[in-house]
């Protein structure tokens, strides 16, 4: 196959939703349909315990929620899908936001019952500022919820999103019959056996056709006539070219758990969606065709696998062809390096690659070589943007508990930090360690993973901030005066870039009012 078909094939998402819609069942059964696993970690007997195939950390397994992103990719009806399960707590999601610069295109899943929550709104928010496209899967038909047009108007205002229904669900909670499909024209019976089998799958080209009262009985059938008919009349009629410019939102509904709705969404999504696209950087916008190899780190993991100390780099490959045992261009360290064991991944499962193209995401074994948002390349020095780091809201200084472990409690900070789970900052006046995060649950994530991946432990102490910024100033007396003055509420980021600690709001405000030459960033990525 041709390097133009490679790319043609490729489809490259994320899932994004708030916590419990149903977001990592949903990646299991996709990976069922694609046929990447045999079991679903939802399937429980009594000898059988599994966890979410893409939940490889033990914290995750304990919790129930998914902390950091899971890359996972399959062959589906020739196309090669690469998913991207994100976290969904709020707590993580600085995570999902870098993870949504390595995407071309999400589903956003939504619970039936609940409707659209607040980490939702704020996701989306994301990915519109991106147009990136979109589609929507409502969640959990099997049980009572929000009523069909009442949850599209919620999307509407809350998302700020067009929709257009691609399927239209037949009642709801134990009345649910089915799915009419109107992408495929084709009515999908609910059947809990979970198989979906393409006995409940019957074409239906037209919904006058009297057999449909045979099949859902007469009230469902006369309900199902009027709901398609006022939404062909109410809602825009669909077009890829809307949809790919993030102008139109298409919307499924179904039942991950019991496989339904999936298959429809799966084989609508291969169709329509992008194929990978072209990515900005400072220098200029890299197109997937380009011949020369170009790409980005924008997540690190550490410790996949607690019994070997690795650390694995996800790149995402921007243009041209990425090779094994090839030496490329580490931009920001100046540097040739090649990697001889190149991974791609199937949720914990690893294997090595050869060679990947545009779209594709692969593991780079790493010693300590790579910051998110690092740029390899075939010799171009090119910087992707868009992968910032945000500023912090919760902070506590963070202390040794076992003096015999400093260091390995050094190497445990620097390579969980260098991962983007949180922010580390020197205070200048006394050299003391403050940990910054986006919510409370990383501290005890961090603290767990210290623990149990490098045999450290730390106390945490509260310390009293509003927020942290960034400084920038290009008058060097100016700079100069302010971080004397300032001396007390100084601090330095791993990167040795300066940071502002303001207590309060009205401190940040008077720091700005006081020192009008000075800029104060709330993004690390700043010119």
């Amino acid at each position: 196959m041709g390097f133009k078909e490679e790319i043609k094939r490729r489809r490259t998402f994320g899932i994004v939703s708030h916590p419990d819609a149903g977001k990592t069942t949903l990646t299991e059964k996709l990976l069922l349909f694609g046929g990447a696993i045999q079991i679903a970690g939802a399937v429980k007997s009594n000898k059988i315990k599994k966890t979410a195939t893409s939940d490889f950390m033990e914290i995750e397994k304990q919790r129930g929620i998914s902390v950091a992103t899971s890359v996972m990719a399959f062959d589906y009806r020739g196309f090669k899908v690469n998913i991207l399960d994100t976290p969904g707590h709020k707590d993580f999601a600085e995570d999902t936001f870098r993870t949504l610069t390595a995407v071309d295109s999400v589903i956003v899943v939504i619970d039936v019952a609940k409707g659209v929550e607040p980490q939702t709104e704020k996701l989306v928010e994301v990915c519109r500022m991106r147009k990136t496209p979109i589609i929507v899967f409502i969640n959990k038909l099997d049980r009572e919820g929000k009523d069909g047009e009442d949850l599209l108007d919620e999307i509407e205002l809350k998302l700020k999103l067009k929709v257009k229904p691609l399927s239209w669900p037949i009642g709801m909670g134990q009345r649910f019959k089915g799915v009419y499909n109107m992408y495929e024209k084709q009515l999908n019976l609910f059947a809990a056996h979970g198989k979906q089998a393409k006995e409940d799958v019957i074409e239906f080209k037209d919904l006058a056709d009297p057999q449909l009262e045979e099949f859902i009985g007469e009230d469902a059938a006369k309900e199902l006539r009027e709901e398609v008919e006022m939404i062909e009349g109410v809602y825009p009629e669909f077009t890829r070219e809307a949809y790919l410019s993030g102008d139109i939102c298409p919307v499924f509904f179904g039942s991950a758990i019991n496989n339904f709705g999936v298959k429809e969404l799966l084989d609508c999504f291969v169709e329509i969606a992008p194929s990978p696209l072209a990515r900005v950087t400072e220098e200029r916008e890299v197109k997937p065709d380009e011949e020369k190899f170009a790409g980005f780190v924008f997540k690190i993991h550490a410790n996949i696998d607690p019994k070997h100390r690795d650390r694995i780099a996800f790149l995402r490959i921007c243009s041209g062809t990425f090779k094994r045992n090839t030496n490329y261009l580490h931009i920001r360290q100046d540097k040739k390096m090649k990697f001889s064991n190149p991974t791609s991944f199937m949720a914990a499962k690893k294997e090595v690659v050869d060679e990947a193209f545009p779209g594709d995401i692969v593991g780079l074994y790493d010693s300590g070589n790579f910051k998110i948002g690092d740029t390899l390349t075939e010799g171009e020095k090119l910087h992707f943007k868009g992968i910032p780091s945000f500023s912090p809201e919760q902070f506590r200084y963070v202390n040794n508990a076992d003096p015999m472990k400093s260091k390995q409690l050094a190497k445990g900070l620097t390579q969980l930090m260098d991962e983007g789970v949180a922010q580390l900052f020197t205070k200048e006046m006394n050299g003391r360690k403050v940990i910054g995060t986006v919510g409370a649950l990383q501290f005890e994530v961090i603290q767990y993973r210290l623990k149990h991946e490098y045999g450290a432990s730390c106390s945490y102490e509260p310390i009293n901030l509003h927020k942290a910024c960034w400084i920038s100033c290009d008058d060097d007396v100016a700079l100069k005066e302010f971080l004397k003055k300032r001396n007390r509420d100084m601090a330095k980021d791993k990167d040795g870039k300066y940071v502002f600690f303001a207590e309060s709001a009205w401190t940040l405000k008077m720091a700005q009012e006081n020192f009008p030459k000075v800029e104060f960033h709330f993004i690390s990525e700043f010119e």
